[in-house]
């Protein structure tokens, strides 16, 4: 995949993928989560976070993927991105097979492509201020866009302590947890998301569609 860094374009290579789950910092409202998720049949973490591992083919840059049915949604995340020893900060959309995740949330996590921006950032330009960097995610629904998710850096776990958890290293790409979802997880079509870092004036911005593919029975 390519991307575009302060330093120029870089052709990178993935050979492992993970996506971080269970990554809020609030301990106690993922307890809860675990909890309400329980009541209607989906199985508990078996560690919190948790760390899983999808297809290095995943990440994408295609402006529209092709997703099964009507049950899946994305969710803006930090992406996590190491080349030749320098590591970089990005964005991308967790997209997740709903109907999949009540019987299994490492199928789910497999079954749709990631979207990720083109552009990343050096991590060290961040990684002292990087709490303050904020998550936007808009969604298009009948017909206007609404605010789906919103919040900074500061409600996900430190992204630092991620890295170490998770086996991430050289040729490695992570997907770093999200924020709730504004008016609960639903599925949209067209997705708006974004990284902002407040104090740089700077955003790494993308969208993307889905198309959806029927279910043949």
């Amino acid at each position: 995949m390519k991307f575009t860094t302060p330093t120029g374009e870089i052709d990178f290579i993935i050979e492992h993928c993970y996506v971080a789950g269970w990554t809020g910092r609030d301990k106690g409202a993922v307890d809860h989560h675990i909890e309400e998720l329980a009541a209607i049949g989906i199985a508990p973490p078996s560690t919190v976070p948790l760390y899983y591992r999808v297809s290095n083919a995943l990440l994408t840059h295609a402006p529209i993927i092709e997703v099964l049915g009507e049950g899946t949604s994305g969710e803006v995340e930090p992406l996590l991105m190491q080349r030749d020893g320098v590591l970089y900060l990005g964005l991308a959309s967790d997209h997740t097979d709903r109907d999949l995740e009540a019987h299994s949330v490492a199928a789910s996590k497999q079954a749709c492509l990631k979207p990720a921006a083109t552009q990343l950032w050096h991590y060290d330009d961040v990684a002292d201020h990087i709490d303050s960097l904020r998550l936007r995610c808009s969604i298009e629904e009948d017909g206007k866009w609404v605010s789906y998710q919103e919040g900074a850096l500061a409600n996900i776990t430190p992204l630092a302590e991620l890295i170490k958890g998770s086996g991430f290293a050289e040729n490695s790409a992570m997907l770093c947890g999200t924020l709730a979802a504004i008016g609960g997880v639903r599925p949209a079509s067209k997705y708006k998301m974004e990284i902002e870092d407040p104090i740089r004036s700077q955003s790494i911005k993308m969208e993307y569609n889905t198309k959806q593919l029927p279910i043949v029975a």
